[in-house]
């Protein structure tokens, strides 16, 4: 999947036609849209109209529907239907967000009220919701309410699915998917024109660490035909900030987009929020930067009892290690072999990227440290048969070598041959830090077999085991082999589906791996704990560019401090005492399960093991995290009544009605799917299919096509509509102009549209 996917082209085309089609709506004398609405020139961010915020939109599949619903412009009667529907962005009413910052993860809480201003009073349609979030973005829940005749309202639950075909009974497939990698959109069926729909939306997502910096960064732009019509509608938009670092030194703020005024302050916690009454909605998207300040590498330990409701009994713990503000460490002298798919499905943008941001680490590396570079598809291509010093010389030469050898036809995908060669490379290294820069796209077969074969060369290598840093691109390969791998070699993982981010992610990547200052970091395990569980199991290194947070649980006596110990880039032992702290005021359920399911899922898939996998589903339900064995649903309560707890499908089967054929009411039941990012694709690897292609077509589609079906709609699409308005535009009045202007949008053939708007400045 790209970033410009092919949904996402639909999604903006078929916003770009509600738009046009919103034209028809009446406000009243005196009373117009928003200039921007009106004009054929949009800013680059509008003119994509890919949400920026959350927002919802109206799904329009017969064009007569659409009216004010306050005031009836009573216009003719539309015949025909919009096939596949337009989506008309609601105005909004009120928005407010909540964002929690917890140690490198950052939970959202969106809040909103959007109006179906577009719908006339008695008819209904379905609602979408856009959900844009920060990088490594996950829903954890969703609630609507809806005012209308009969008021209704939604939650979100997860569920474990015995069968997937008993959900297909009961609600429509594709209710729930991801517009692109970082913005997810459902559906809310049948809401009546004129109501009201508040929707609250909660997701976490990761806070990115460069410089010694964590920053925030949440979507929180919106378009100015989301804006309400008349003068006297308040806007009321407010931001409400909370961090916590978990640590025991002060935070300094580096920069803040919005206006947010201190609320508290702590060593480790700051409250801000900001509140104003706004003539437009936030144009720009919640920025936000603080450092955790010490000048030396520091870390500590917090604990904590589980959740009364917790299926795991065992007491839970937080290890956490920053390399500190100050460069007052050597980093290690580097040895690092760059693993490179460039298979067929790799070739265009994604090997162009890698070629680039591959060079770029060539670059940033000393000439002490060395490299040899291993592209692969069916067959393995070395630039040299042993390590290269990083001259300038060789830099130049491996330039060279890439830009003839990444240009390739063949389409096979061969990763073990190529780690193999790379482990061989590496096996003699002693005073430095080996590192396997894995970066693929694609599925293999033998993925089991690779991962086997990988810890039996780290256990019998020599004194220092390579790291496995890997990098995956797009959704056809398996990102849990990649996360195994990096886990079994104390390195990192990190993946885009977005060809264009590919540089900047893969850069920051090598800069995690080639910053090391504390490696083979052990603790000591305290006598008084009769059992304790680490995730991961082996401690990864520590290195400027990213902090290590580890979690765990245990079973005894935790001590006052924690031993920890590691060897620096001089080759000598680095010991320090970590203090252990109660963590009264953040919720590890929150913090760490994200972690926690990643890993465990890791090993589901490579032991096969069903007992992990039910595991991670109760972790699932219990913490509302997805994972690849759950799924998310949305049901429909009586607003007095509770919402029920968590349930097996077959318990929600039990208690809901399911709508028969034909019947117009409500679902009681809309499936979001599941939001995991499955384990490969087999099939598309083989067939060399580039990340993004074949994906599927989005259900509300792209474009307006509205069938006329009277003698008076054939009339008009016979002649040139164009021409019909440019002779009548001279002398008709307003009234008129408006009719016409409607009429066109609702019945005109799409070029015909265009050109309307073309040549009618005022459209």
């Amino acid at each position: 999947m790209t970033e410009k996917s092919v949904i996402a082209d639909e999604f903006s085309s078929s916003v770009s036609c509600g738009l046009m089609l919103s034209k028809r709506i009446y406000y009243g004398k005196g009373a117009s849209p928003t200039p921007a609405l009106m004009s054929r020139s949009l800013s680059s961010t509008e003119s994509c109209y890919l949400p920026t915020a959350v927002m919802a939109y109206a799904v329009v599949s017969e064009p007569s529907v659409v009216d004010n619903p306050d005031v009836p412009s009573y216009q003719p009667y539309v015949h025909g239907r919009c096939e596949p529907p337009a989506l008309i962005p609601l105005h909004m009413h009120e928005v407010s967000m909540e964002v929690d910052c917890w140690m490198d993860t950052a939970f959202v809480t969106a809040s909103g009220a959007w109006r179906v201003h577009c719908i006339m009073a008695g008819r209904r349609c379905d609602c979408r919701v856009a959900v844009p979030m920060g990088e490594q973005g996950s829903i954890l829940g969703v609630e609507v309410d809806i005012s209308e005749t009969e008021k209704s309202s939604y939650n979100s639950k997860w569920v474990t699915l015995a069968d997937s075909k008993d959900m297909e009974k009961v609600a429509k497939s594709g209710d729930g998917f991801f517009l692109t990698p970082h913005i997810y959109t459902f559906r809310i069926p049948q809401v009546e024109g004129g109501s009201y729909v508040s929707i609250k939306v909660r997701w976490s997502q990761k806070l990115p660490y460069k410089d010694s910096q964590f920053r925030l960064t949440v979507p929180f732009s919106f378009p100015t035909y989301v804006i309400p019509v008349g003068k006297k509608i308040p806007k009321r938009e407010k931001i409400q900030l909370n961090v916590n670092s978990g640590s025991g030194t002060e935070l300094m703020i580096q920069c803040s987009s919005h206006p947010l005024k201190e609320l508290s302050r702590e060593v480790r916690k700051l409250s801000f929020v900001y509140e104003a009454e706004v003539p437009a909605w936030s144009t720009s998207d919640l920025d936000f930067a603080y450092t955790v300040t010490s000048s030396d590498l520091f870390g500590g330990v917090l604990l904590q009892s589980p959740a009364l409701r917790d299926f795991d009994e065992r007491e839970m713990f937080c290890l956490y290690l920053f390399p500190g503000n100050k460069q007052i460490r050597r980093v290690f002298r580097r040895e690092v072999v760059f693993v490179v798919d460039i298979s067929q499905s790799m070739q265009g943008l994604p090997i162009e990227n890698v070629k680039n941001a591959l060079l770029a680490s060539l670059s940033k590396l000393n000439p002490q440290d060395s490299f040899n570079i291993i592209a692969f598809n069916s067959e393995s291509h070395l630039f040299s048969l042993k390590m290269v010093l990083a001259t300038h010389g060789s830099i130049l030469k491996a330039t060279q070598w890439l830009s003839s050898n990444i240009l390739t036809t063949d389409g096979g995908t061969n990763i073990m041959q190529p780690l193999k060669q790379a482990m061989k490379l590496l096996s003699d290294t002693s005073e430095s830090i080996p590192l396997v820069f894995l970066i693929t796209d694609g599925s293999v077969e033998d993925e089991r077999e690779i991962c086997n074969v990988v810890k039996g060369c780290l256990t019998s290598g020599g004194s220092v085991s390579p790291r496995i840093f890997t990098f995956g691109i797009g959704l056809y390969c398996n990102h849990y082999l990649l996360q195994m791998l990096a886990q079994i070699g104390r390195g990192h993982y990190d993946c885009t589906y977005n060809a264009d981010n590919i540089e900047l992610r893969m850069e920051r990547l090598f800069t995690t791996a080639s910053s090391v200052v504390l490696a083979d970091i052990t603790m000591n395990i305290p006598e008084n704990l009769d059992s304790l569980e680490l995730f991961p199991s082996r401690i990864p290194d520590l290195s400027l560019g990213s902090p290590s947070i580890m979690s765990g649980r245990y079973k005894g006596d935790f001590p006052d401090t924690l031993k920890v110990k590691g060897r620096l880039a001089d080759m000598s032992t680095f010991i320090m005492d970590l203090k252990v702290q109660n963590a009264k005021d953040m919720s590890f359920d929150r913090i760490l399960t994200r972690r926690q399911i990643d890993i465990l899922t890791c090993h589901a898939w490579l032991s096969e093991s069903k007992e992990l996998e039910d595991k991670v589903a109760k972790i699932s339900l219990q913490t509302s995290f997805p994972s690849e064995y759950t799924s998310l649903i949305l049901l429909q309560t009586e607003s007095e009544k509770k919402v029920p707890e968590p349930m097996l499908l077959q318990e929600i089967f039990n208690k809901i009605s399911l709508p028969k054929k034909g019947d117009s009411k409500t679902q009681k039941l809309v499936s979001l799917g599941c939001l995991g990012v499955g384990f490969g694709n087999l099939t598309a690897t083989a067939k060399n299919i580039p990340p993004g292609a074949n994906e599927p077509k989005s259900p509300e589609g792209t474009e307006i096509l509205v069938n006329a079906a009277t003698n008076c709609c054939s009339l008009v699409l016979d002649r040139c509509c164009c021409m019909c308005c440019i002779q009548t535009l001279s002398y008709m009045n307003n009234q008129c102009y408006i009719v016409l202007s409607q009429l066109c949008t609702a019945l005109a053939c799409c070029e015909c549209i265009n050109c309307c708007y073309e040549l009618c400045e005022c459209f």
